[in-house]
């Protein structure tokens, strides 16, 4: 005869102890791998590699020229001013350049995503005669040196009467930059599918609202990668503005900021105003990327997916 056993007598094993409080989230954090932490110092050694000279440039812009020219490094510039700028900017040369430089760039980059837009919704979209041709030959040309092309280039906008102006040097700058940029949004409009289109049709729009309201606007991030590359193409140019604008008074920014070491041959290099009139020269770029970071990472990213 069996005799029940009542839940008192049940022997209940003694609870383990748990650590409460920080001691319960240091054991429930996962460990780090070695493999993380190298990866991230190694990250953090890029970046700093990359910043530095940047840092650098700002932070000489700052001191005066008989402190940069000591043995003993200064990096931080804990008694600087920004005597260098004012005497950069006292001649006034420098706003003169940056219209010129912000004039050619705007209608190059325009002219340019026009042009390129065309040229690569016709290879993606349509099928005609030539086509293959036609893309070997905006690759041929893009592997052209642009220093083989300079002797043709002058002699061409001169013969027009467009040297010395701020067109002939933008046509010039569409024309070195549409074959890469048509490249890059090939690759955007192959991307979005054509039955998008088709569908949008059926529903009543034309080919042309059709692609207006629903294509265009997913090209918008290549757009952006595009017009940033054709951005920087002409912003940073020198060689091409040297032989097209000869005269001392239409200069872009890269030509204005050689000034600075041409009025140096006779006297001693000035470098804190020399990395002064660099980072004018720079303020523009990061202000133009800080605008359109956000959807140039998303387009450099998509047009990456399908070519």
């Amino acid at each position: 005869m069996t005799t029940a056993t009542t839940p008192a007598q049940i022997p209940v094993p003694p609870a383990e102890k748990r650590p409460s409080g920080r001691s319960a989230k240091l054991r429930t954090r996962p460990p780090l791998r070695l493999s993380r932490v190298i990866y991230s110092a190694l990250a953090i050694a890029v970046a700093i590699g990359w910043v530095f000279p940047v840092y650098w440039m700002i932070n000489s812009s700052l001191l005066p020229n008989r402190t940069l020219q000591s043995f003993i490094p200064t990096f931080f510039p804990v008694n600087g001013s920004l005597n260098n700028y004012a005497n950069t900017l006292e001649d006034g040369t420098f706003f003169s350049a940056l219209g010129i430089s912000l004039s050619v760039t705007l209608i190059a980059v325009f002219c340019c995503l026009l042009f390129a837009f065309l040229a690569a919704v016709a290879i993606s979209r349509f099928r005609f005669k030539g086509r293959k041709s036609f893309v070997l030959a905006v690759l041929i040309v893009q592997m052209l040196p642009a220093e083989g092309l300079f002797i043709a280039q002058y002699k061409m906008v001169a013969s027009v009467g467009l040297l010395n102006s701020i067109i002939g040097l933008s046509v010039i700058y569409t024309a070195a930059v549409v074959p890469f940029t048509i490249w890059m949004l090939r690759g955007f409009v192959a991307g979005i599918p054509a039955d998008l289109e088709e569908a949008a049709m059926v529903d009543g729009l034309s080919r042309t609202q059709a692609f207006m309201r629903i294509t265009f606007p997913l090209l918008a991030p290549g757009l952006v990668a595009s017009g940033v590359f054709a951005f920087l193409q002409a912003w940073n140019e020198f060689t091409v503005a040297l032989v097209l604008l000869p005269a001392e008074a239409m200069q872009t920014l890269p030509l204005w900021l050689r000034g600075f070491i041409q009025a140096s041959a006779t006297r001693e290099t000035d470098w804190g105003q020399v990395m002064a009139a660099s980072t004018l020269v720079a303020v523009p770029v990061i202000v133009f990327f800080l605008i359109v970071q956000g959807r140039m990472t998303s387009g450099l990213v998509s047009g990456a997916v399908k070519g």
